[in-house]
């Protein structure tokens, strides 16, 4: 851990095998009420998660872009949106609000007139204000918080449609070195996320498919 840097650089290391076992371990740890079913229904296999141990940068806020751009098959379309409204190509999850802000600033290198990054956040989004603003505007990147995103494709305001990639904020750490998976309130909600079936069948298909990552 680099506590003054905010980093746990543990995830580093992590390839798709070790990011598995560590879903599901924190997952059974944190979801001693559910059932062993339920438990199975929120396992994400090793051949779901994209290996990115090759990235040598350190795992911050200003790095971020170049690591999508890294591993995206087109770095050009990270600047552009789908033209369903809606319905983003990437969609960046963090653990809380104040943390969700500081990802859309590190984003704003691919917003566009017409093309804003989207806030799914609670911390200062009312969640009218996030249905009124998918349903109205096209948007390529969405920050958001596991609970939101979830309320939003609920809601229908949110597609999954034009989905290329979701990555997990996952290195980031309080002043209490907590990251998004290391707290009851927001493991459990991201692994109900992970398991939604709009997407989780697509993080292992050939066509249509949707790249988890965890940053």
């Amino acid at each position: 851990m680099d506590v003054g840097a905010g980093l746990n650089k543990a995830f580093e290391r992590m390839d798709g095998q070790l990011l598995a076992d560590h879903l599901a371990q924190k997952t059974s740890r944190f979801g001693t009420d559910l059932s062993s079913v339920e438990l199975a229904d929120l396992y994400i296999s090793a051949n779901a998660i994209k290996d990115t141990t090759s990235w040598q940068k350190p795992r911050t806020l200003e790095n971020l872009p170049e690591f999508l751009e890294e591993f995206s098959e087109n770095a050009k379309e990270l600047g552009e949106a789908p033209e369903t409204k809606g319905s983003p190509h990437t969609i960046v999850v963090a653990g809380a609000g104040l943390r969700a802000a500081e990802l859309v600033r590190a984003l704003r290198r691919f917003q566009k007139k017409g093309n804003p990054v989207a806030k799914l956040f609670a911390k200062h989004i009312k969640m009218e204000e996030a249905v009124q603003f998918l349903t109205t505007h096209r948007t390529g990147i969405a920050v958001g918080t596991p609970v939101r995103l979830m309320d939003l494709l609920d809601n229908g305001a949110l597609s999954a449609d034009s989905l290329k990639r979701i990555v997990i904020d996952g290195s980031h750490i309080d002043q209490k070195k907590r990251g998004v998976m290391d707290m009851k309130e927001t493991m459990l909600p991201l692994a109900k996320w992970l398991s939604r079936k709009e997407f989780k069948d697509r993080f292992t298909a050939d066509e249509n498919k949707v790249e988890l990552m965890f940053y």
